[in-house]
């Protein structure tokens, strides 16, 4: 069982049981009491865990991409160096919102881990909460499991999302992987190398407040996380998470970029495991709209990636390896999160950018810090951190971790006390580039030297000017037609010639207020400063901006209009490909609400009234009601946009001249974000059309597959629908007769009132309703039914009567560990699975053995 198979087996066990299957959702929490990262399946369903919205369906399912390396479960500092640990996971769960509990959670873990991946039910231990009695007697009294493998702990076994927050008694699952790892006696006092947990039974009761009290959940919840590495590990028989056959290929990358070979040197192994691990953390983060930053989750994002780098860097692995492990995620991941290809060259230019300029940190600090740990002391001072962190770019958690690995110390009181000093003496500027790679101090002497950028974008899509400063990769003009991101706008591209190169111009932002920084890179010869440049901004990808900008204007006063006035922006993003737009209030937008909102938003599009822009009073802007934008900062002199006659707005941003030109707006979702927080992505013109003519595409393929016009579509499908269930309750009839006359041809067979047979190709169900129907024919006590279903692995079935003698579960223990599986304890029917099917025979005979024939 491979990774994409492990994935569809478990989420299709709980499909089968009227479970939801819910797509994973983003690295970014938005509910205001979510963790920094997404680090649990659990998170996207805190409004129905936390009673603020209603439950869409009672049971879900989902396999969830998990970030942890911050706060209460961090796990970077382990990751190479644990078998096990990772900063970036996969989490398999199930859920219930006030529907099962802990009765429902229990049995369905055990039949999937024992019958759907084959697990050796006797090498499973379970932990449970010392307060938990309940979750105990299930487990022994209803699933079977021997009272001496069931083991009660305190705090491991109660599970919270973080400090405050939705939490609860858990039971965990663990595997024994044998004799050869360490110390026995269970979880909680053997070997962690030994017993591995794989599956976590969260009973999600309380909700924690800040003060630590907790209160009872309005529903009480089943929140589950089997980790789909670690289950992997188990099922492929490996010894790391990163011998299983998805990490495994990443860590084959991380050894051809850095030139180096797994096996040869445990240190080498180390660095080629963080490279595998981290190459999927940075990815996932980046394509979801992370990036790298001095804080927050930007800083974590930059921690994770110079912490790749600077282990590839200790190997003398000098050309960049960040761009090619991230081309083997998308290679290896792409096909479950399309994003990841959708967003490739992005990701790869995003960490491209960060590893170039680190690897100049690396360059100028690292002889200063290799220099003082030479020095055999056995604490790094405080003024040479800061020395490091403010001069060379080090930033104090790397210098702490170079350190560390040589086992020296760092003064962290002397290095807070030299930052304290430093902002006492008002100094906001570093001498040099900061932590962050932003060398502040030499933007501030642009700025210093030749005042704000004077930004020409509003008139005009092509300006001359000068270049006045190349610092870094950020060239600075003292005229731009670049927009700035802002506001919510993202930043204009475009070129920049002189008569000596031309550069290719990434992103445009404010490096210090005022001043526009425009990230380049160079297409051929040199750009310096004090020449005559010609700054152009890619025009098509501006009017896909402007188009989406001054939608996002309309469709907040659409949303205003149809749901009232106490609808305010929250937050915004104006791409060139999609426009988002979050807002205020206090419940989902219906569907013929948001129709209405689309159709008022396009009305005024085909209106073709004016767009307006000019700049006024402060007070003057709020006597007219102008409504303020989201993440515009304004002054005593306001820029207001009005749009057509029914919208006017403080804004900065770039817009169209006409709402004509935005072209057909389409609303494309509409979700919750948090606690009265809603947002709304849409698209407009061009896109906007594509998009209509891909759903064409699939209407008229469909249609054309089922033989009919599209309009004729739904009513064909009804039919297709209605014929399919006759069509399965005549195939369940026709079993059953089958059934039945197969039942009374086995019970001829039976020696001593016992029927041992083989019956390959049936489904696992099909072969239990047969023995049950043996079962129940004259003269039969006892039924033992093995198989090979199609769908591969091998089923194993014991029913008994009840005057028989005989214990289902003891016929086919022996027979089930001989095929590789287990099952479960039922006294009068019992199931198990197993995945070597070419020992199937040889089970059998172990069950007659066991009825004593």
């Amino acid at each position: 069982m491979d990774a994409n198979e492990l994935r569809r087996s478990f989420t299709g066990f709980f499909t089968e049981r009227d479970h939801t299957l819910v797509p994973s959702a983003g690295l970014i929490p938005h509910h205001p009491r979510a963790p920094l990262f997404t680090n649990a399946g659990m998170n996207q369903f805190l409004p129905y865990i936390l009673g603020e919205e209603a439950p869409s369906f009672p049971r879900a399912t989902s396999v969830q991409k998990c970030v942890r390396v911050k706060g209460k479960h961090d796990d970077i500092e382990e990751v190479g160096r644990s078998p096990y640990h990772l900063s970036f996971f996969e989490m398999l769960g199930n859920f219930s919102f006030g529907d099962y509990f802990k009765e429902g959670a229990i049995p369905f873990a055990w039949e999937l881990v024992t019958e759907v991946l084959g697990l050796d039910g006797d090498r499973v231990w379970i932990t449970v909460h010392d307060s938990d009695d309940e979750a105990a007697q299930i487990w022994r009294d209803s699933v079977g499991v021997p009272a001496d493998r069931i083991q009660r702990m305190g705090a491991d076994n109660f599970w919270e999302m973080g400090e405050t927050g939705p939490c609860g008694p858990c039971s965990e699952m663990y595997f024994d992987k044998g004799e050869g790892l360490g110390e026995g006696g269970g979880p909680a006092v053997g070997s962690p190398q030994r017993y591995l947990e794989f599956w976590n039974l969260v009973f999600m009761q309380y909700d924690r407040r800040a003060d630590g009290s907790l209160d009872e959940l309005q529903r009480k919840v089943i929140d589950t996380g089997a980790g789909l590495e670690r289950n992997l590990c188990i099922v492929q028989g490996t010894e790391s998470v990163f011998d299983t056959d998805e990490l495994r290929r990443l860590v084959d990358a991380a050894a051809r970029v850095t030139g180096r070979r797994r096996g040869d040197d445990p240190r080498i192994d180390v660095t080629l495991r963080i490279l595998a691990d981290h190459a999927r953390t940075m990815t996932f983060l980046v394509s979801d709209g992370v990036v790298p930053s001095n804080e927050d989750r930007g800083y974590v994002l930059r921690r994770v990636i110079r912490r790749a780098v600077r282990h590839a860097h200790q190997l003398d692995v000098q050309t960049l390896v960040t761009p090619a492990i991230v081309d083997a995620t998308v290679e290896v991941m792409g096909a479950d999160y399309p994003d990841l290809a959708r967003n490739r060259d992005f990701v790869v230019g995003v960490v491209t950018r960060e590893e170039e300029r680190f690897r100049q940190t690396l360059k100028s600090g690292s002889n200063i810090l290799d220099a003082e740990l030479d020095k055999g002391a056995s604490v790094i001072s405080g003024d040479v951190a800061f020395r490091l962190h403010d001069t060379f770019g080090f930033p104090i958690d790397l210098t702490r971790e170079i350190a560390a690995e040589r086992g020296v110390e760092v003064d962290l009181a002397g290095f807070e006390s030299a930052m304290a000093e430093q902002r006492r003496r008002g100094k906001d500027a570093r001498k040099g580039v900061e932590g962050d790679g932003e060398p502040l101090e030499e933007y501030r002497e642009v700025v210093e030297q030749f005042g704000a950028t004077e930004f020409t974008g509003y008139q005009e899509t092509e300006s001359k000017a000068r270049v006045l400063a190349v610092v870094g990769d950020r060239l600075f003009l003292d005229r731009t037609p670049f927009y700035a991101e802002s506001g919510g706008q993202v930043g204009d591209t475009g070129w920049l010639t002189t008569e000596t190169g031309e550069a290719r111009v990434l992103d445009t932002t404010y490096a210090l207020p005022g001043l526009h920084g425009h990230r380049f890179e160079l297409v051929q010869g040199e750009i310096v400063s004090g020449q005559e440049a010609v700054a152009r901004v890619d025009v098509e990808r501006r009017e896909a901006i402007r188009r989406n900008h001054t939608g996002t204007h309309l469709l907040h006063w659409a949303l205003r209009e149809v749901l009232g006035p106490h609808v305010k922006q929250a937050g915004s993003l104006v791409a060139p490909d999609r426009l988002r737009f979050d807002f205020s209030h206090h419940g989902p937008v219906t569907r013929e609400e948001l129709d209405k909102v689309e159709r008022l938003a396009n009305e005024r599009v085909l209106a073709n009234e004016p767009v307006r822009a000019y700049e006024t009073s402060k007070e003057e802007a709020e006597r007219m009601g102008a409504i303020a934008f989201f993440g515009d900062k304004y002054g005593d002199v306001v820029r207001v946009v009005e749009a057509g006659d029914r919208s006017t707005e403080l804004c900065g941003g770039t817009h169209v001249h006409a709402l004509g030109t935005i072209g057909p707006i389409k609303i494309v979702s509409e979700s919750s974000i948090g606690s009265n927080l809603r947002r709304i992505e849409a698209l407009t013109g061009t896109a906007t059309l594509e998009r209509v003519r891909e759903e064409e595409a699939i209407l008229e393929r469909t249609a054309e597959l089922l033989r009919v016009a599209p309009h004729e579509l739904p009513e064909r499908v009804e039919r297709e629908l209605e014929q399919r269930r006759a069509l399965e309750d005549e195939l369940r009839a026709l079993r059953r007769q089958a059934a039945s006359g197969s039942a009374a041809e086995l019970a001829g067979g039976a020696a001593a009132g016992v029927v041992v047979a083989r019956r390959d190709g049936m489904s696992r169900q099909d072969l239990r309703d047969l023995a049950l129907a043996v079962r129940d024919q004259p003269g039969v006590r006892a039924v033992v039914l093995g198989g090979a279903p199609d769908e591969g692995g091998v089923a194993l079935v014991a029913a008994v009567t009840k005057d028989s003698g005989l214990v289902a579960s003891d016929l086919i223990a022996e027979a089930a560990r001989l095929v590789g599986g287990g099952g479960g304890k039922a006294p009068d029917v019992a199931v198990a699975g197993g995945r070597d099917a070419g020992r199937l025979d040889e089970a059998l005979d172990r069950a007659r053995a066991a009825a004593g024939l």
